[in-house]
């Protein structure tokens, strides 16, 4: 039963009841309530436990901005920590509270609270150094802290990324959004309006007033329909811009938009201009006991009962320094909260204030000192302002209100100025440093009419319009007087409420020499995590300047980042369908791979390229089995077209190539191949590939996909500054080239039913050799190349030719039993044949001898690149990680790639880690490739590969498991 639903009224849907569950407990809501909206219509009240303390809490406020009560959403919605406030109430729903055990109303990790002297900010640095902190460390974080991720990705729906270009992107579609929205929208503009909302108005959702002589939500309503009827405009709600980079480039996450099947998608936008219409976020006030259950937000108390058609309490006192908790009074007292009194702590109270509460004691001059109460308020005491406590007032619900912050995040995080204003005691946006403009209480308008006119001007100033006339709007003149904490407080008075940091804990830091506001959020972590400071941050900052006696602008602001309201990793790596601000790279290929039905995968600079050719009934690893034993015993065919490709040119190209190069390149003679490796300057390996000599002074260079462009720089780099005089001159013709590889004992076979003039018999066409004329009756030029460890014939065309060579292979390759094979059956078989990968075994901190390739580092050139580090690198015998295969004892087990291998099993320090680990189907076993310490004189001996749930034993080999002295590739 609904205990505290008002009977009528609302934003919610009546007629569309849902169940939910909440810490196991059945409740109901209606559709459009949240879920925090939907506790306090069931009378719950406590809904959380604090973070440090494991204080009894309740629901503070009622949008992002909720520091209080966050929950792990379970079954399909799985997902941890959510504010209740921001969690869209569905049919089904299950939730329950975090850091807490086994519940709210009876947490054992409430025994905190009786030592909470002793566990002031940063107590665990101090306290816990002997003999290790990180000994402690799981134990602390598990009892403070917050919800672990969800053990498993989501059952059903997946995760989508999209690209877009706008002339104007508005952040907010609140009155001033709206506004700007309607005037740019109008003028032609391409218009992006991203609110993070369920629906439109912002404010106006929450309130009871008018525009233009109608309801405001009327005119909300009147301006969707008009923004949607536009083909120019394109309007997100539940979507939050959460993120500003550089040259107008921001993320957008919207949240179950409307398509069957997805959850997420993350938006990447460049907006020629971006209107920050953000709104502003009401501040705590700083008392004794500011977070026990039914202390909340004025203005969060206004939203549920307007908005959702709860009763938030039934007796209520409220507080404040401003304006704006008089309007919330008087829709609390329509609601049938009976209000027992208003504190003000000014002298002077405006009478359009006092005109909305008639009847209504106010307590001028006056402070509250504390709310009394464990599990919700039940009492507050009172005091004139430099007095003691003369009153004790009895009630439910404590709304309170200590201003309202403008919400500057996403302008400050486009790196605009703040500057402090003392009339509304707050910091507004000063100078910005891209194309951006605050409107609306973003901008410090914190009135509905000034709201309007600011998006308006908003809105004509990008469009280079006239900003047209607003609608009447009235609403209360914001009028504040600043209090950054009751200095008579009695109990714990909370600055940061979701981190557990108190007024004490801040003056701690300043006596320890924190004096810097950065340094205080890091000592005290005020303002960090989740909450990002929108509560707390300013009280923050006005306690140090109190107690420093400086100026908040003085102080400053802590730096505002990314993201401003959590944001889950699959929408950040979500799909993409297509791309716009960074185009997909596709080959002639890409139609046919899906068409056939192609798993496609993106690869280094934007390429997509099959990943494996799936059949009905198959599944993954059969699919890859299927494709390697194509290769292994019969031929398959891959494009590899997205492999960087290089032409050097000039008489001084041998020479560069000998620098570049571990190996000699210069001798090699027109026609020939030669594999080599690319150090950095530091000795590591950069890159490998095969490098062709055309011609005396002509060279092409092949490289990994991902590394073409690194390679590219690297080669221009060392040109321009080092040797500026030498004759060499590099192009990039990875696209002007491309190349289906066939591979396999029959591809010879293939190749010979291929009409064409290249002599291809091993005598004429040796292994690293390579041959131009005509296949397939297509100019093309055939390279002896290897990357499978079998028999394969590089095919390189122009890409006009190209589909016209793919067709033709797979016509004469069909007797053959040829098939396409994607990047993870290439995986397969490179492993197996202990071929090296970027990003697995070359991982940044090896070196080629520890791959056991000091065959490929030259001993006659007198330089290179890198050498001299490699030298003093291994000049002081230190352990280095060696390349070695690893065999599970038991043949059907699969090791996790990156999982590390120690003595025993034992939780010591890693040995090494193992760097893949495929299913041979020439062993029909699982093998595997890892770095392990002095790994090459450990054949033979047994290694413990660690999980959490146990080790797997494995057998360390030689890193070689198929042809080891190369007769396939080579025959």
């Amino acid at each position: 039963m609904q205990v505290d639903r008002l009977p009528q009224g609302g934003r919610i849907d009546r007629s569309r009841p849902l169940s939910f569950t909440f810490n196991g407990r059945q409740l109901s809501g209606f559709e459009g309530d949240t879920l925090a909206s939907a506790l306090l219509a069931n009378g719950v009240h406590l809904t959380a436990r604090s973070f440090k303390y494991h204080r009894p809490r309740g629901i503070v406020g009622s949008g992002p901005e909720e520091p209080s009560t966050l929950v792990e959403l379970e079954g399909e919605d799985a997902s941890a920590n959510q504010p209740a406030t921001t969690v869209r109430l569905r049919d089904g729903l299950s939730a329950r509270s975090v850091n807490c055990w086994p519940s709210p109303g009876f947490d054992l990790g409430g025994i905190n609270q009786l030592f909470a002297r002793f566990l002031p900010a940063g107590f665990y640095y101090k306290t816990f150094k002997w003999p290790n902190w990180h000994l402690y460390e799981p134990s602390i974080r598990k009892a403070a802290g917050l919800a672990g991720a969800p053990a498993e990705p989501p059952a059903e729906g997946h995760f989508e990324s999209r690209f877009a270009h706008a002339d104007l992107l508005i952040a907010g579609a609140g009155p001033a959004g709206l506004m700007a929205a309607l005037v740019a929208g109008r003028a032609g503009l391409r218009v992006m309006l991203a609110d993070e909302g369920i629906e439109a108005g912002g404010s106006l959702l929450s309130r009871k007033l008018t525009i233009g002589g109608q309801e405001a939500m009327t005119w909300v309503s009147e301006t969707v329909t008009e923004l949607a009827a536009m083909p120019n405009v394109t309007h997100l709600q539940n979507a939050t811009v959460w993120a500003y980079r550089e040259h107008n480039y921001l993320m957008v996450n919207e949240r179950a938009p409307e398509n069957p099947g997805l959850l997420e998608r993350n938006w990447r936008v460049r907006a020629r201009h971006v209107i920050t219409a953000t709104g502003a976020i009401e501040r705590s006030l700083v008392f004794g006991n500011n977070d026990r259950p039914g202390v909340m937000l004025a203005g969060a108390a206004q939203t549920y009962a307007n908005r959702f058609a709860v009763r938030p309490g039934k007796r209520a006192v409220v507080v404040t320094n401003n304006n704006s908790a008089y309007s919330a009074a008087a829709d609390l007292r329509a609601a049938g909260v009976e209000i027992a009194a208003i504190i003000d702590i000014r002298r002077d109270v405006p009478d359009a204030a006092r005109a909305l509460v008639p009847d209504t004691e106010i307590l001028s001059a006056h402070v509250l000192t504390t709310a009394l109460g464990h599990r919700h308020v039940r009492a507050v005491e009172i005091a004139p302002i430099g007095g003691d406590a003369t009153r004790r007032i009895s009630c439910d619900l404590l709304a309170h209100s200590g201003g309202w912050n403008p919400a500057v995040h996403l302008f400050s995080q486009s790196r605009g100025t703040l500057r402090y204003d003392e009339t509304l005691a707050s910091f507004l946006p000063d100078q910005p440093a891209q194309n951006t403009i605050c409107a609306g209480g973003a901008a410090g308008a914190l009135t509905l009419a000034e709201a309007l006119r600011s998006g308006a001007k908003a809105g004509a100033r990008v469009a280079g319009v006239q900003a047209p006339e607003c609608p009447d709007a009235d609403d209360l003149p914001y009028a504040i007087e600043p209090l950054w904490r009751v200095e008579t407080a009695r109990g714990k008075a909370f600055l940061d409420i979701q981190n557990d940091v108190s007024v004490d804990d801040v003056h701690l830091a300043l006596r320890e020499g924190y004096d810097n506001v950065e340094h205080v959020k890091r000592y005290t972590t005020g303002g960090m995590g989740i909450d990002q400071g929108k509560t707390g941050n300013i009280n923050i900052i006005g306690t140090v300047a109190l107690k420093q006696g400086l100026r908040l602008d003085e102080v400053g602001t802590t730096t505002f980042r990314a993201p401003y309201t959590p944001v889950s990793f699959g929408a950040i790596g979500g799909i993409r369908g297509e791309s716009v601000v960074l185009p997909y790279r596709h080959t002639p290929i890409t139609e046919w791979n899906l068409a056939q039905g192609a798993f496609m995968y993106e690869a280094g600079a934007r390429w997509r390229r099959p990943g494996y050719f799936p059949r009905p009934g198959e599944s993954f690893q059969d699919t890859v089995n299927r494709e390697c034993r194509a290769v292994r015993e019969g031929v398959g065919v891959y494009d590899g077209s997205p492999l960087g490709t290089f032409e050097l040119k000039g008489r001084d190209a041998g020479r560069f190539l000998d620098h570049l190069y571990t190996n000699v390149m210069s001798t090699l003679k027109p026609g020939r191949c030669r594999y080599g490796l690319m150090l950095t300057d530091d000795g590591l390996i950069l890159d490998d590939g095969v490098a062709l000599r055309l011609d005396e002074h002509r060279w092409i260079v092949s490289t990994s996909t991902g590394h073409a462009d690194v390679v590219n720089s690297h080669m221009e780099e060392l040109l321009q500054t080092q040797f500026p005089d030498w004759n060499v001159f590099i192009t990039t013709v990875t696209s002007q080239w491309n190349n289906a590889t066939i591979c396999g004992p029959k591809a010879r076979e293939v190749m010979a039913a291929l009409e064409g003039d290249i002599d291809l018999s091993p005598e004429t066409l040796p292994f690293m050799s390579f041959a131009e004329g005509t296949v397939a009756r297509l100019p093309a030029r055939v390279v002896r190349v290897s990357f499978t460890g079998e028999l394969s014939f590089e095919v390189n065309v122009a890409p006009r030719h190209m589909r016209a060579l793919w067709d033709a292979i797979m016509e004469a390759g069909a007797p053959f039993g040829i098939g396409p094979i994607g990047s993870e059956a290439n995986h397969m078989l490179r492993v197996e044949k202990g071929f090296l990968s970027l990003g697995h075994e070359v991982d940044g901190t090896v070196d080629p001898h520890d791959l056991g390739m000091g065959w490929v580092m030259s001993k006659k050139k007198p330089d290179y690149l890198g050498k001299r580090s490699v030298a003093l690198r291994r000049a002081g015998d230190a352990v280095r990680r060696e390349l070695v295969g690893v065999r599970p004892t038991d043949p059907n087990r699969q090791i996790p790639e990156g999982a590390p291998l120690t003595p025993g099993g034992e939780r010591k320090p890693t040995e090494g880690l193992v760097t893949a680990c495929v299913w041979s189907v020439v062993l029909n076993r699982w093998v595997g490739l890892a770095l392990l310490e002095r790994g090459a004189s450990r054949h033979g001996e047994t290694v413990h590969v660690r999980l959490t749930d146990g080790t797997i034993p494995a057998e360390v080999t030689a890193p070689i498991f198929y042809d080891p002295h190369g007769g396939r590739l080579k025959s």
